[in-house]
């Protein structure tokens, strides 16, 4: 049988000492902080790497931009002078300012007809039917103007009663002659009209001067040209053109009035 001093001294040699003891349990204790030292810088660096990158981007630079204004102002102007047909005088003038520095101005006249404009008379020497000779757009061809004291198909001026036509009849080329309303020709006596006419004495054909020269007698087979004319500010009175069909002899009965231009000597432009 074991003694109990046997015991005591088994029990003394299992057992550490309470010097041991202490020391070990303050191991276990630093270990174990250390780990929780290192398991939460581990946490700390994974959040890290998470939220803030190692390479954040830079961020571009924008540019500035400075807004530019420019002013445009255009200024058109058109002094158009009546006339009773195609072959109005249009003067037009124009400016454009793209910056207060730089002002172009361009001017021009423009005409739609290509026909010389030539002075006929003025409109305060004019006499109720009493005809104006007068050739044009050729030396060689003929016309009158007239201021028939009715309103007249393309007739200008205040009444609208001054019309111009070729002189050369439609049928074989002869000259025609006025006939104020109620009036006969001398070479046909019993002949009258209650409008002012045209009545060419070699076959007998008759044109309505109120009407654009429409035949109303005779063989004519078609109308006399109409002069286009142009009365300016100060009542001076220009041919500017012809109307369709063509002057007897210019390509006859043809619509193309530049034919008119052809075959002579053309009158001086003024």
């Amino acid at each position: 049988m074991t003694s109990e001093k046997d015991e005591d001294r088994e029990k003394e040699g299992s057992a550490p000492s309470g010097g041991a003891a202490v020391t070990r349990r303050n191991l276990l204790r630093a270990g174990v902080t250390l780990g929780l030292l290192f398991v939460a810088g581990g946490v700390a660096s994974v959040a890290k790497s998470l939220f803030s990158p190692a390479n954040p981007p830079t961020p571009e630079a924008v540019p500035t931009v400075t807004p530019t204004v420019t002013k445009t102002s255009t200024v058109t102007s058109t002094i158009t002078v009546g006339t009773p047909q195609a072959g109005n005088q249009t003067a037009t003038a124009s400016s454009s300012t793209a910056s207060p520095s730089s002002t172009t101005t361009t001017a021009s006249s423009t005409s739609s007809s290509p026909f010389p404009q030539v002075f006929i008379a003025n409109i305060s020497s004019l006499v109720v039917s009493t005809p104006i000779e007068f050739n044009y757009p050729l030396e060689e061809t003929p016309n009158i103007l007239v201021k028939l004291g009715v309103k007249a198909a393309g007739g200008v001026g205040p009444d609208g009663d001054i019309v111009a036509f070729s002189q050369v009849c439609q049928h074989l080329g002869c000259i025609w002659g006025f006939v104020e309303a109620g009036q006969s020709p001398g070479c046909a006596p019993g002949t009258t009209n209650p409008t002012p006419m045209a009545y060419c004495c070699c076959h007998g054909s008759e044109y309505d001067l109120t009407a654009a020269a429409k035949v109303i007698g005779g063989p004519a087979p078609r109308p006399v040209p109409q002069v286009t004319l142009m009365i300016d500010s100060s009542g001076d009175i220009y041919a500017i053109g012809m109307g369709p069909p063509t002057i007897f002899g210019h390509d006859t009965g043809s619509s193309n009035v530049l034919e008119d231009l052809q075959g002579g000597t053309p009158v001086s432009g003024t």
